[in-house]
């Protein structure tokens, strides 16, 4: 693994049935790095972002997945240690995945379980730390004003924002994004992304985020990964991806991947 490298992705494969969502991948994501995962429905972006977080197993064999330096997973099996990884690693699903009935606060207090005690949690006892790192982050997110509020009463916007809030509490030092922004109107989705770029160029954190929406990820990740039936096919600078190639990535998706128009 790379010095300056915080993920390290090495021949990972993955099979449902008989479609290889994944075909050796590699993959050396650097500290500090914004990277978008493109590609078209079913070219293995999602399976990606979710093995790195170790939300599901490769494939046995000689796949490894390493964060911070040490084992994720490999040869099929998760790590034994993977939880301490995973406190340093943030995960923001499409779906928010919020608790409904509890309030933005509480949602966002959560991030600190992997940190105290969880009885604790449990019955809302947040130590004042907590109580101030989560005002903190809901203030930086915009949402503060609603953190009283129950989480299914507020927009996708607010409870994406929300999420993101959750990660900072957490201290996260990379945050892996799973098609934040597909729930959202354009104006809430380009809040949401211009929140992950402020975190990565202010704080240092390592974005990884997963885009169907292609004019995104072009503006707002300097580096663009893009797969294509479970292959690496672009790995390189935004600026430096090209319309015959995202037509060749993309076939009769092409014209559905750009909410603001397509580059010429």
């Amino acid at each position: 693994m790379p010095d300056a490298a915080v993920l390290s992705i090495r021949n990972v494969s993955k099979t449902f049935g008989a479609r290889r969502a994944l075909d050796k991948v590699s993959l050396a994501v650097s500290k500090g790095e914004m990277i978008a995962l493109i590609g078209p429905s079913g070219s293995g972006k999602s399976t990606l972002l979710r093995s790195i977080s170790a939300l599901q197993t490769i494939d046995s064999g000689e796949g490894r997945i390493e964060a911070f330096g040490g084992p994720v997973q490999e040869n099929g099996r998760i790590a034994r240690d993977v939880r301490k990884t995973r406190t340093r690693i943030g995960m923001i699903f499409q779906q928010f995945n919020l608790v409904g009935r509890l309030s933005l606060f509480s949602n966002v207090a959560l991030g600190s379980l992997g940190r105290i005690d969880a009885v604790r949690g449990l019955f809302g006892l947040w130590p004042v730390e907590t109580k101030q790192a989560a005002m903190a982050a809901l203030a930086r997110m915009g949402v503060a004003d609603y953190a009283a509020q129950r989480a299914n009463t507020l927009s996708g916007g607010q409870q994406q924002r929300g999420a993101i809030a959750r990660a900072l509490v957490q201290k996260a030092k990379i945050i892996l994004a799973d098609e934040p922004v597909a729930s959202l109107d354009p104006v809430s989705a380009r809040r949401v992304m211009e929140s992950l770029r402020e975190l990565n160029k202010q704080d240092g954190l390592t974005v990884v985020v997963t885009l169907h929406q292609v004019d995104y990820a072009l503006r707002y990740c300097d580096r663009v990964v893009a797969l294509k039936s479970g292959k690496i096919v672009y790995d390189g600078p935004s600026s430096g991806l090209k319309r015959e190639q995202l037509i060749d990535i993309y076939g009769p998706e092409f014209e559905d991947v750009f909410w603001e128009g397509a580059p010429q």
